[in-house]
């Protein structure tokens, strides 16, 4: 499957490379064990304040967040699968605290998002734990195939 994969970079301060997202989705499409629903996807990469306005308005929680995923429809027509909300500043404050490039963090929110969008939820400790085997085993599948975000500030 080669979805289509509309990418949007809405940061005054940083530019992400679109054509390095959609190839970090479409490996991410190939990873076994994991399924994407099918359709386009949508990646957007924000701010704080724009991040934190989508996790109120649509969450109920006004509080800054890494990552927001909303899930598609399955439309006969023109599925789509969803869209994936990236915090780009708070990226940045992680990446400075785990010791990791602007680049790193983002393809792990990037993963994390498709991650939502293939089942996996984070709200309880059990979820949690799922979770970070799923990013854990999405890291190394990008990494083995050398799959990178490119970044630029």
């Amino acid at each position: 499957m080669s979805r289509i994969v509309e990418v949007s970079v809405r940061h005054a301060k940083t530019k992400v490379s679109a054509v390095s997202v959609i190839r970090v989705v479409h490996a991410l499409d190939k990873l076994r064990g994991y399924r994407c629903p099918e359709g386009s996807l949508s990646v957007a990469f924000l701010g704080d304040k724009e991040t934190a306005k989508l996790h109120d308005d649509f969450l109920g929680d006004p509080t800054v967040t890494d990552v927001i995923t909303f899930v598609g429809e399955d439309h006969p027509g023109e599925p789509f699968a969803g869209e994936i909300c990236v915090n780009i500043d708070q990226a940045r404050r992680a990446a400075k605290e785990h010791g990791v490039t602007l680049a790193t963090e983002l393809r792990l929110y990037v993963a994390h998002g498709w991650l939502h969008l293939a089942g996996l939820r984070d709200h309880n400790k059990q979820e949690s734990v799922a979770m970070r085997v799923g990013e854990a085993v999405a890291v190394s599948h990008l990494d083995k195939f050398r799959v990178k975000l490119s970044v630029r500030n």
